[in-house]
């Protein structure tokens, strides 16, 4: 099973942007956190960042074989209508991340465009919303493809 991880714009400085909302760990460790759970699961990830709309559509589109995709999509969430139809296009299954509650915060970031076409929303919980998202996702996957699931009890890491 093959999972996306798209990260949109300002994601590739993570660590070094606000750590004080964003917390302090890089783009490539969440990555590596994620691909270490995946593997647990038997899952393989493609990561993919871009600070632009077009080509994140772009990498949606031509991975459209994959099963699943886990994004953050950063500002784009909040306006970004191109990006919500290449999302809702794309038939395999969808969680959105957010590191921040972006509700919490100001107005602007209360409004996801793109939600409302996803399988699940994580927010607020920092770079644990990947794992809490890949974890709902793979169970939910298999069940969609017919695949028995070890229950959440096996899951791994809880």
């Amino acid at each position: 099973m093959k999972v996306l991880l798209i990260s949109g714009p300002n994601l590739n400085i993570l660590g070094q942007r606000q750590p004080e909302i964003y917390g302090s760990q890089t783009l490539a460790d969440i990555e590596d956190l994620v691909n270490k759970r995946a593997k647990e699961w038997g899952v393989t990830i493609r990561p993919y960042q871009s600070n632009h709309e077009g080509a994140i559509i772009d990498f949606i589109q031509q991975e459209r074989s994959a099963e699943g995709l886990i994004i953050n999509p950063g500002a784009l969430s909040h306006y970004g209508y191109s990006l919500r139809d290449a999302l809702e296009a794309f038939p395999g299954g969808k969680m959105e991340v957010h590191l921040s509650n972006v509700h919490a915060r100001e107005a602007f970031r209360h409004n996801l465009v793109t939600a409302p076409i996803m399988d699940g929303v994580v927010a607020g919980l920092g770079w644990r919303g990947y794992l809490a998202a890949l974890d709902a996702l793979v169970p939910m996957l298999q069940e969609r493809h017919g695949r028995p699931t070890s229950g959440d009890a096996g899951a791994p890491g809880l």
